[in-house]
Formats: structure tokens, sequence, C-alpha cells
């Protein structure tokens, strides 16, 4: 079993309820949602292009998934992470906005967000104690042969290579699209998600995901408030 740590939208945020309609699955509670029915998309389609996304919910990554290193415990990250998100003051990042990555779609800021590239990397740095140390298969599975030289050193400091200067936040919709569909697949992305991406985006929690199971999907855990306790707004 892993957890990761990722910032998500609250359960009742739009987007929350958008992302888990479009991507098949509820990230909080689980549970599989009907496809949408969006004109020049099949059912089937949207299913196979949303597999791995669907495996890992609507997040965006701020500690890569781990297994707890010898000595450590749930109990403990909790405590851990319960402390560190009462030290960081809530933000906003800019409005996100629909691009390719590589060869698959998702979403990302409309401009950069330094405030979530520190959370990212103090993060990686205060609970690197709790990670275990990548097993020889899980290195194959990032394909090392692949990564740049700063990739590949991060990569063996911090368990993922995409991290410190490597790191761009980023919120998945879906896995390698093939270039001919790619045309057809940005265009119902951008229709289906703008009515929820009008406005910037709040960030006052930090997730702690977990699989479920070896292989499993992974769903959240619980949900951490960043601020002290005083300052926080009382919904």
């Amino acid at each position: 079993m892993r957890y990761a740590i990722c910032f998500t939208p609250s359960a009742s945020d739009p987007l929350t309820l958008v992302a888990a309609n479009w991507l098949g699955r509820n990230v909080y509670s689980g549970e599989m949602v009907e496809p949408p029915a969006i004109r020049g998309l099949g059912i089937h389609e949207i299913a196979f292009y949303t597999a791995v996304p669907r495996r890992y919910g609507f997040m965006g990554l701020l500690k890569a998934p781990f297994r707890l290193a010898e000595g450590m415990s749930e109990a403990g990250l909790l405590r851990d992470l319960m402390r560190f998100s009462g030290t960081i003051a809530p933000f906003e990042i800019p409005r996100l906005e629909v691009a390719r990555l590589g060869g698959a779609l998702g979403l990302v800021p409309s401009a950069p967000s330094q405030q979530m590239h520190f959370l990212a990397a103090s993060l990686v740095q205060t609970f690197d104690q709790y990670r275990a140390p990548l097993s020889e298969a899980e290195i194959e599975r990032i394909d090392p042969d692949g990564l740049s030289a700063t990739q590949f050193a991060n990569l063996h400091r911090w368990g993922y290579p995409h991290v410190m200067d490597e790191y761009r936040f980023q919120m998945m919709l879906t896995g390698t699209v093939s270039p001919g569909d790619m045309p057809r697949m940005e265009r119902a992305l951008r229709d289906f998600f703008e009515p929820a991406l009008a406005a910037p985006v709040p960030v006052s929690n930090i997730a702690l995901m977990m699989e479920d199971g070896a292989g499993g999907p992974f769903r959240v855990h619980s949900l951490h408030p960043m601020g002290k306790v005083s300052a926080r707004k009382i919904a």
C-alpha cells in the first residue's frame, strides 16, 4: 500500500464534480460515476483515454506515491501532515486551463504558481523520512534511461524525477492520446471543463491519498486544512 500527498479541490467543489464525471470515478468516495455524453466522443473512447488518471483520481501531485519506510506509521504521517499544513497559509493558484502535456491532456495554471512550487518542494523534503527506498522494479517502471541528468539525480535522491526545479503542477485528465485523436479530444475537454475554470483556484487543504491495495486506485484518505486554526474561516 502506498500514500501520496496531493492537492484536490473540496468534495463539493464544482471542479471536483466535473472531473469525477469526466474520469468516471469520485476521488473522495471511490465510487464509479457514469461517463458524460459528449458529442463526437464515444463512451468507450472516453473510458480508454481516462484509464490512467481514473486510477489516480483528480489531483495535482505534490509528493509522489511512496511506501512507508521501516519504523514509520500512518498515525505518525497523519500527525506530521496536520502539523505541517498548519504552518502554510492558504493561497490561490491562477485559473486552470486545458493543456497538452506531452502526449496527454490535463489542467495547468494559466500562469506559474511559485507558492504551489514552494509547497511541493517543502513537502518532498519534509516527508522524505516517511518514504521507503524505491525497489529496483519501481525504478525500472519510471524508465530512468529516458530521464535528464537532473531528473535521474532527483529519482535517486527524492524517489521521483519531477521534483524541485523539475516540478510542474498539473492535474491529468487523460493518458497518452493518439495524434489523430488529440485535436478532437482537446476541443471536447475545453468545452466540457470551461464552466468550472472561470476563476482562480483556492488552495486551503492538503490531501493525503491512499492506494487501495497494491496497484489499486487512489482515493482521498484525509484532508488537512492549511493555516493556523485561529485564522481559518468557519464554513
